[in-house]
């Protein structure tokens, strides 16, 4: 996961979804909200609806790679996700800062996992509810989960290069931030599932490549613009965290500090 750029939706969609989220705020009960939140979203969020197409559109340029999910940076992106779930929060339901385009796979495994750090008592709480509960308010409170449009996971989340290319929380145990990322961690399943340390390791190899491929372009005077042609390669491939984390951590691995050393300018893509 790295924090999203700041895509711009165009001033109709942004009014569409405006008014979308009014239907929904002029209720005057919760659990009304929540049922129309849910049901309006799952109508409008269609194919030809001129409002959601922008929002997809933007969405996609925003992600990395060839539409890649924001999530697990491997799969399609298809889905429009709510960072904050609607069951839960329906007075962002049509909020455009609550959106991110994320896979299929991530998506279920999200699904309406939430959890803050209760206002009251500091302590991590998740707030899903249960199956047949009230439709009642959550208990007030900070995020727990990372939201890649407005942080960096990269500040919460480091990836382990040398081995099992797991995520892990970069924070001291125990901690606010170390909580904050083992939570979203754990809830997108991003170790758990097998597919994705490969796709990292593979990821790594071939931004490996990549790098290489510059330095020799470089040492055989190739004309500026085929290496800036080669340096914008490097920066839309998949899992743009590996390339992250091989930069943070290009001192302390062998094979990357020579290739860094010839190419510092690397360190800036």
């Amino acid at each position: 996961m790295i924090r999203l750029p700041q895509g711009q939706l165009p001033e109709a969609a942004r009014q569409g979804l405006e008014g979308y989220q009014q239907s929904i705020d002029a209720l005057p009960d919760y659990a009304g909200r929540v049922a129309l939140a849910k049901k309006r979203f799952s109508s409008l969020n269609k194919i030809g609806n001129p409002t959601f197409d922008h929002v997809k559109s933007t969405l996609t340029q925003m992600c990395s790679g060839a539409r890649r999910c924001a999530y697990c940076e491997d799969s399609v992106a298809d889905e429009v996700e709510h960072i904050r779930p609607k069951t839960l929060y329906p007075e962002v339901a049509f909020a455009w800062m609550n959106y991110l385009y994320a896979c299929g796979s991530c998506n279920v495994r999200k699904n309406d996992h939430f959890a803050v750090f209760d206002e009251a008592s500091n302590v991590l709480t998740k707030v899903a509810r249960p199956r047949l509960a009230p439709v009642t308010p959550p208990i007030p409170g900070r995020p727990v989960f990372i939201d890649p449009r407005v942080e960096e996971p990269t500040d919460f989340l480091e990836l382990d290069l040398r081995d099992t290319f797991f995520f892990r929380p970069r924070a001291t145990p125990k901690t606010e931030a170390y909580h904050r990322a083992e939570y979203t961690i754990d809830v997108l399943q991003l170790n758990l599932r097998e597919v994705l340390p490969h796709a990292r390791r593979a990821a790594y190899w071939d931004y490996m490549a990549h790098l290489n491929g510059y330095l020799r372009a470089k040492s055989q005077g190739m004309p500026q613009e085929h290496l800036d042609m080669l340096a914008r390669q490097v920066r839309t491939r998949q899992h743009p965290s590996v390339w992250i984390e091989m930069k943070r951590q290009h001192e302390r691995l062998p094979e990357l500090l020579l290739p860094f050393t010839l190419a510092p300018e690397a360190l800036g893509w």
